[in-house]
């Protein structure tokens, strides 16, 4: 029998956690040295703002407009 593709990422998630204790630091450090030396290149997008005037929850604004109505 074919396993279970989600079930086994998430073993695996788990399995790459436990290793560096669940700490969120720890796991993105030794993903940027996997990726450092991994020989392969990133694409690496710049961070998306919020505008000052732009909600963060858009469908509930989006919900508060058709109430208004």
């Amino acid at each position: 029998m074919v396993p279970d593709p989600v079930t086994e990422i998430k073993r695996i998630r788990h399995e790459l956690g436990a290793e560096m204790d669940f700490d969120v630091h720890r796991i993105f450090d030794d993903l940027r040295r996997r990726e450092a030396t991994s020989g392969r290149s990133y694409v690496r997008r710049p961070a998306r703002r919020i505008a000052d005037n732009q909600s963060l929850d858009q469908s509930r604004r989006s919900g508060l407009n058709q109430m208004e109505r």
